[in-house]
């Protein structure tokens, strides 16, 4: 029974130097300074471009492209290229069972890879790697109002 009075005692003690603890840093908290004025609008201001400038489709192929050659020797591997795959091996399910067996997944990446390395030399150069790209759709065009103003 002693024991069970000790325990008890010894958590309210700890519960009440936590609430001293508490309550001492909450007082000695300092107010937040005020930030600092903004600069003028003129001297910061800046003309912004008529267009955002895109990256072309090269550069987006190339950093594909160099993702992928991970040895930097100008040209994708059949390892390098299924190393990169394994990142998408949820989606090559064929069969729809919700579980992918490894012969699922070989037999589709293996396939893609050559079917992609036109000249069979069991590694792909630029302009082969660039037909495995993904094909993607255009923006759909939205035909949006002028604004107007209140001039």
């Amino acid at each position: 029974m002693w024991r069970f009075l000790a325990g008890a005692l010894s958590a309210m003690l700890l519960m009440g130097a936590g609430l001293v603890l508490w309550n001492s840093q909450a007082a000695s908290e300092q107010a937040i300074p005020d930030p600092p004025p903004p600069p003028p609008a003129a001297a910061t201001a800046r003309p912004l471009p008529e267009t955002v400038p895109a990256a072309t489709a090269k550069t987006r192929e190339e950093r594909r492209f160099d993702r992928y050659d991970r040895d930097r020797n100008g040209a994708i591997t059949r390892e390098e290229y299924l190393r990169q795959r394994r990142k998408a091996y949820a989606k090559l399910d064929t069969n729809g069972d919700g579980r992918l067996g490894f012969e699922e997944w070989a037999i589709r990446t293996t396939t893609k890879f050559a079917t992609a390395d036109g000249d069979k030399s069991g590694a792909m150069s630029r302009t082969e790697f660039a037909t495995t790209a993904v094909k993607r759709r255009a923006p759909a065009r939205r035909d949006c109002p002028p604004v107007e103003s209140d001039g």
